[in-house]
């Protein structure tokens, strides 16, 4: 499964990465702002994204709406990571067209996990991205 996580803070990437590398059917790569992940979501062609919400210049919204404007992600399944992880918030970024929510800070001994049980879920929506 190719990921991309998506976050402005270096040492949340830098965690992410190894958590997510836990999976050794995983291959990881990161993007330090909005416009870096739609640039690499062309070239890396990801099976899921996992993009924070709160970044300058390009907030997760933001950079949501340029990824589904580019045909080689624009079917890739987002999950959005977010402190904001109340149900009006959760259920407003889901209406964005976001997969899943997942909290931060995140469980960097179940991140994994929990991307892998989202690839199972979306199985077909995935094979299709591909």
């Amino acid at each position: 499964m190719r990921v991309l996580y998506v976050d402005d803070e270096p040492d949340i990437r830098e965690v992410a990465r190894l958590s997510l590398e836990l999976d050794g059917d995983a291959v990881v790569e990161t993007a330090a702002s909005g416009a870096e992940a739609v640039l690499k979501a062309q070239s890396f062609k990801p099976d899921i994204i996992l993009l924070d919400v709160m970044m300058p210049d390009l907030d997760g919204p933001a950079t949501l709406g340029l990824l589904r404007a580019q045909p080689a992600s624009a079917a890739v399944p987002v999950v959005f990571i977010t402190a904001q992880t109340q149900s009006r918030e959760a259920e407003r970024f889901r209406t964005l067209g976001v997969v899943a929510v997942i909290s931060k800070p995140f469980d960097p001994m179940t991140l994994a996990k929990q991307v892998r049980d989202l690839g199972r879920s979306l199985g077909s929506v995935m094979a299709s991205a591909g």
